[in-house]
């Protein structure tokens, strides 16, 4: 055979893997990595893989919309099909050059994902595939094609067949396959099929011009109308089943122009500029929010300190709840959800895990607030990113008509991380400031992976989208709508485009890449933790300094102008209400909030000298007197535990007590001068001293003020929700190497050619079978002449597999052996050889 001899044409996928480098291969695991999981035998199995119905329905559901047209048009495409049949179903007879231009890339992928294989003069569409897509009699192909003529007539009679083709003008023939075959010539020979259609009423035309695009199906009854009857006798409509009618797939194709779908996509939709800003108020606005959620966080986790919500049996948190969160972090529900879910992602509040399970802050709370505002931001920003939780579900309904609740079951979606890097990256795609319109986002997600129904629901990958869109601008990765500089360094982002003409308003239109997306490789945990910290470091120059001051105000109110520092805003958040939020913080001194400070263990002293500290103005007069007020009162009461008393020196103040009213519910009674008893708990007696104007404190069984300290309310140590993975995680290059060995070495057992021998005959790809007599004879021989051999093996655990081998010596019940399928020395106890087989001298 000359060295220029083209190689055989593949007979088979196998045949076809097995032709391929380490390259390519490598590149379907990667893009199949269900193909891996387990590692294949051999090219067969792995072959046989990937034609199994859930591994190609994963594959074309993978695909983008060009791609996917594609492997629609090779399933009604001859099969094999050539490279310019396709092109004439993609094209059209008039040709397109950017379906032309494109076609060589689709049909790449398809390639590289195993999905076809054959060279361009014999394009094989995977059986599996083509099922899926071809039509079949109850339901057209996702193109609108109906079967062949060869299909439609399969079940029709000899004499109703040969009627048809003398209507056609063809002569008869003898048999039903040559008259199917002479339709079908008729059918795809443009010339003579217009000719036909030219003599066809006008009634004739308008009923092929209703099904040409499909549905190809249409209702006749018995006694059908002239026009119909004209179609139905020449074969234009053939029967399919009592009451039905199909258009042939050869007619359609001919009035189509040629063309296997009405509008091919071979490019993306462009990106459409909604709005254009400079780079510096994208960085500044985003900044701004970064901050309010850094607010926004902290704010949602004080009101959970003392002990959250009630966790719902069946999980998560119940409707009032969420509607009491909102009003409290004033935002609406859904936006709430979103707060709630990313502290739970981030691992900030989890539920405490006692009998009457409440939610409530988690340890890691503490350290993520003692670290600087740009690292907690990115904190949250990388939990939001990874996580499958998606709060936009909050409200819905899951396949069992439940509703679905905030931090509750059922709502990991896997395909949420992908879509959110997807989306930033393609804002990271766009000149620095620029905001895309969504409608032009989530079109271009459609084109990279086509919904797989109709309806709205179906579209999953379009909602995560919105939902991305939205968040990302809560939370600060983008701002007005653009993403920032701290937001591109977050999903490791290249530097941003620079065009020589930017877009200067709504309607401009972005050139985008055509290739769709690879398949999102997880980063791992350093790439992941590098790429936080690039995002702190460009945020945190955004980020306001925290202040040490407020300006105290004569309306018992302080305003704090900026972010404060931890301890101070700790002290003040404890010593007055927050009134209003937005740049400034408004707060408000109350008789209640001072009261709260008083039992938090801080004195009079302690306050006045902590607001002179930190106020750039005078402690107003007012304040100082409502300070000195709440303290002289606060502790003449003391409620301890007996079933709950109140002592206190001033027995006038116990006689008023008991001469109110309100004291009713209490069940109090005087036990000595200066002691009254109670029926109620410590606790209630409390909260009703305190709503009828006293300032009582608790007190410790040895007398002491017990103080009440904020902030104690902790879970035991909680971990993150893990992410559900969508599907088999892609397997990394260390894992492809190690696979590909081994199916490299298991294909070459099981095809290098054998010589016949004794022992009993084995399967085609099966070790043989040979008893240890035998297997004994013919290692000892393979070691004298330096021959390969063929075994079967069974380890220790009981697995089988088969090696080719090359002995080196036999002693002690061992053979010790050249593995060309480990590529390395090692020996095999020969009562684990199961069979052995002398190779063909071109065996290796």
């Amino acid at each position: 055979m000359s060295s220029d001899a083209k190689p055989a044409a593949p007979r088979s996928l196998a045949e076809a893997l097995r032709a391929r480098d380490d390259a390519s291969l490598a590149a379907l695991l990667r893009s199949r990595p269900d193909l891996i999981t387990p590692v294949p035998t051999d090219l067969t199995q792995l072959a046989t893989r990937a034609g199994t119905r859930a591994s190609v329905v994963r594959a074309l559901e993978r695909l983008d919309r060009f791609a996917l047209q594609t492997a629609e048009a090779l399933a009604v495409a001859p099969d094999p099909a050539t490279y310019g049949e396709l092109l004439s179903l993609m094209a059209g007879d008039p040709g397109d050059p950017a379906v032309a231009g494109a076609l060589p890339r689709a049909l790449a992928t398809l390639r590289e994902q195993a999905l076809v294989w054959g060279g361009d003069d014999r394009l094989r569409l995977v059986r599996t595939a083509r099922e899926l897509l071809a039509p079949s009699p109850q339901r057209p192909s996702p193109t609108g094609l109906g079967p062949t003529v060869r299909e439609a007539t399969s079940g029709m009679s000899p004499g109703r067949i040969q009627e048809i083709v003398t209507a056609a003008g063809l002569p008869s023939t003898h048999d039903p396959v040559s008259a199917a075959d002479a339709l079908t010539a008729l059918f795809t020979d443009r010339a003579r099929l217009a000719a036909l259609l030219d003599r066809a009423p006008q009634e004739s035309r308008e009923v092929l011009a209703r099904l040409v695009w499909g549905p190809p199906y249409g209702q006749v009854t018995a006694d059908p109308a002239p026009h119909l009857r004209w179609l139905l006798d020449r074969g234009l409509l053939l029967p399919a089943v009592p009451g039905t009618v199909v258009l042939p797939r050869e007619v359609a194709l001919h009035l189509r122009g040629g063309r296997a779908h009405r509008a091919p996509e071979p490019v993306p939709p462009p990106l459409e500029a909604a709005a254009a800003h400079r780079p510096q108020v994208v960085d500044a606005t985003a900044a701004g929010q970064a901050q309010a959620a850094l607010g926004t966080v902290e704010e949602l986790l004080k009101e959970w300190d003392e002990g959250g919500p009630a966790v719902l049996r069946a999980g998560g948190l119940s409707l009032r709840d969420l509607k009491r969160t909102a009003v409290a972090l004033d935002v609406s529900e859904p936006v709430a959800a979103f707060w709630v879910e990313l502290a739970y992602a981030a691992g900030l509040l989890a539920s405490d895990g006692e009998a009457d399970e409440r939610y409530a802050a988690t340890p890691a709370y503490d350290e993520w607030l003692e670290l600087p505002p740009a690292e907690r931001w990115a904190r949250l920003a990388g939990a939001w990113l990874t996580a499958t939780r998606t709060a936009g579900l909050v409200g819905g309904r899951d396949a069992k008509d439940r509703v679905l609740s905030a931090l509750g079951p059922n709502l990991d979606r896997s395909a949420a991380p992908e879509v959110r890097h997807r989306v930033l990256a393609l804002l990271a795609g766009l000149p620095e400031g620029t905001a895309p319109s969504a409608e032009s986002v989530l079109a271009r997600l459609r084109w990279e992976r086509p919904p797989r129904g109709r309806r709205p629901e179906d579209d999953l990958r379009g909602r995560l989208a919105r939902w991305t869109l939205s968040e990302a601008e809560l939370l600060g990765v983008t701002g007005r709508g653009a993403l920032s500089a701290h937001g591109r360094a977050l999903i490791g982002a290249p530097a941003p485009r620079r065009p020589d003409a930017e877009p200067e308003g709504p309607g401009d239109k972005l050139p985008v890449h055509h290739r769709a997306p690879a398949p999102l490789v997880p980063p791992a945990p350093a790439e992941q933790a590098a790429a936080r910290a690039a995002a702190a470091r460009l945020l945190a120059p955004l980020l306001p300094e925290p202040l040490d001051h407020v300006l105290l105000q004569a309306d018992l109110t302080a305003v704090a102008p900026g972010p404060l520092r931890r301890p101070l805003a700790d002290v003040l958040g404890v010593l007055a209400d927050v009134e209003s939020k937005g740049g400034a913080t408004v707060y408000r001194f109350t008789p209640a909030s001072v009261r709260r400070a008083l039992d938090a263990g801080r004195t009079a002293a302690d306050l006045h000298a902590f607001l002179a500290e930190h106020s750039r103005t005078p402690v107003p007069q007012p304040l100082a007197y409502l300070i000195d007020d709440v303290a002289r009162r606060h502790g003449r009461l003391r409620v301890g535990a007996a079933s709950a008393y109140v002592r206190c020196d001033d027995d006038a103040m116990l006689s008023e007590i008991l001469a109110d009213r309100r004291a009713a519910g209490l069940g109090l009674r005087r036990l000595a001068p200066t002691v009254l008893a109670a029926q109620a708990g410590p606790a209630a007696l409390l909260d009703g001293l305190r709503a009828m104007g006293f300032a009582p404190a608790a007190e410790s069984a040895e007398g002491d003020v017990l103080i009440t300290r904020a902030h104690a309310r902790r879970t035991p140590p909680r971990t993150p929700p893990e992410p559900v993975p969508d599907g088999p995680p892609v397997p990394d290059d260390t894992l492809l190497t190690a696979a590909l060995r081994a199916v490299r070495a298991g294909d070459l057992a099981s095809t290098a050619p054998r010589k016949p021998g004794p022992g009993t005959p084995a399967a085609d790809g099966e070790p043989p079978r040979t008893s240890s007599a035998e297997t004994l004879a013919t290692v000892q021989a393979a070691v004298l002449t330096g021959e390969s051999l063929w075994i079967g093996y069974v380890n220790a655990e009981g697995a089988a597999s088969q090696h080719v081998i090359a002995p080196v010596r036999v002693e002690g019940g061992f053979v010790t052996a050249y593995d060309h399928t480990a590529d390395e020395v090692r020996t095999f106890p020969l009562h684990r050889v199961t069979g052995v087989a002398e190779l063909a001298d071109d065996g290796v």
